[in-house]
């Protein structure tokens, strides 16, 4: 197994939310609010998609996943590296190659010819899986791709995302419940703190961005969103 040197969980969050303001990942626009799948709307939006683009960051934050997994978990822990369809399979894909583990990918539902397959890569029985994801909200749909994995024998009870929005307060509690521990390297907080020292963001913009994160739901509704 590869070795991988100890990186604060502190650092990595601060300098994952700088690299993602640096690449122009986080949108902010207060005007015209980004309206969310549920229908609440949102001074913010994040596309972590956008970094697949970039190899020199993105190797950098598959060290940092390595370390976060090595203090967290173990990296001699995982078998394999998984990817949820479609955001999570690049990621998984640059984290099995960085730790030279097998990689698979799973579809949100059997493909219905062929194989009918809903897990592409050869799949190990009780292979301890690492599902990999672009970013997390609430947390619940991830549940899919956990069990399909499950379905199919494997053992997955980790998730890491580069991305986690940590604003819903039951988010962690649904995934525990579900058997599975989200693991992560940046959130809303985080590219919060950046935003104050970041140039490009005026007083105004990041003071929208504060009072939104402190009461999403509350924001939403003032502008005409949905609460959740």
């Amino acid at each position: 197994m590869i070795s991988h040197s100890h990186t604060s969980r502190k650092v990595i969050a601060r300098s994952t939310a700088r690299m993602l303001l640096d690449i122009e990942a986080v949108h902010v626009n207060a005007a015209q609010p980004f309206v969310l799948t549920s229908g609440a709307k949102s001074p913010v939006y994040i596309d972590c998609r956008k970094l697949i683009s970039f190899p020199e960051i993105r190797a950098t934050l598959m060290g940092y996943s390595a370390s976060l997994l090595a203090d967290s978990v173990g990296l001699e822990y995982f078998d394999s590296v998984a990817g949820g369809e479609t955001a999570g399979i690049p990621f998984a894909a640059f984290l099995s190659e960085h730790l030279a583990l097998p990689m698979q990918y799973v579809r949100k539902k059997a493909k219905g010819f062929g194989r009918d397959a809903q897990i592409e890569g050869h799949l190990e029985p009780g292979a301890k899986v690492l599902l990999m994801e672009d970013l997390a909200t609430d947390g619940g749909s991830k549940f899919m791709f956990a069990d399909a994995l499950r379905l199919a024998g494997a053992e997955c009870k980790h998730i890491l995302v580069i991305f986690y929005y940590d604003l819903f307060k039951d988010a962690k509690k649904k995934l525990s419940e579900h058997g599975l521990e989200l693991h992560y390297l940046a959130t809303w907080w985080d590219i919060l703190v950046e935003l104050k020292t970041h140039k490009k963001f005026d007083r105004k913009t990041v003071e929208t961005v504060e009072a939104f994160l402190h009461d999403p739901i509350g924001w939403s509704l003032k502008n005409g969103g949905k609460g959740a």
